[in-house]
């Protein structure tokens, strides 16, 4: 008795096959409610929250981890760093938006992409929201660390 558990997902000369991590009812709803395929959001709000996920998380190494993790000034120097990495992020989501401005193509698990990343003004705006998230998330971040450092003992 053999199993296939490999299929193709449609024309099999794309390459989008069907596995069952990817084809699974479970992965669907979960890859559909990111904000990146998530139904409804306008692109600068798709930026925004992406924008304060990473703005969040990059904070944290660059504060605990980095060269002036030590000084006086060590999450200051982090939340300056964190800025300016999703600086350079939003650049070159703006610069990719210039370069490849064409309709997203629908897979397995996110069948309907959302149209408004397929021009150039909506990757602007997603970059724009992405580098306005990304700030207030590390900023987001570093408050929160400077909240719990004042409450240890």
């Amino acid at each position: 008795m053999t199993m296939d558990m490999i299929q193709a997902g449609g024309d099999p000369q794309v390459g989008n096959l069907a596995t069952p991590i990817n084809s699974s009812e479970l992965a669907k709803k979960y890859i559909n409610s990111l904000p990146a395929y998530r139904e409804g959001l306008a692109v600068r709000r798709r930026g925004l929250e992406i924008g304060m996920a990473h703005g969040y998380f990059i904070y944290g190494p660059f504060a605990l981890l980095g060269p002036f993790r030590d000084a006086a000034l060590g999450d200051v120097v982090g939340v300056v760093a964190a800025a300016g990495l999703i600086l350079v992020l939003a650049v070159a989501l703006y610069i990719y938006g210039l370069a490849t401005a064409s309709q997203p193509l629908a897979s397995l698990t996110a069948p309907n992409p959302p149209a408004d990343l397929g021009t150039q003004d909506g990757w602007s705006e997603f970059a724009k929201g992405f580098l306005i998230g990304g700030c207030g998330g590390a900023f987001v971040a570093f408050v929160l660390c400077q909240i719990l450092h004042l409450l240890s003992f």
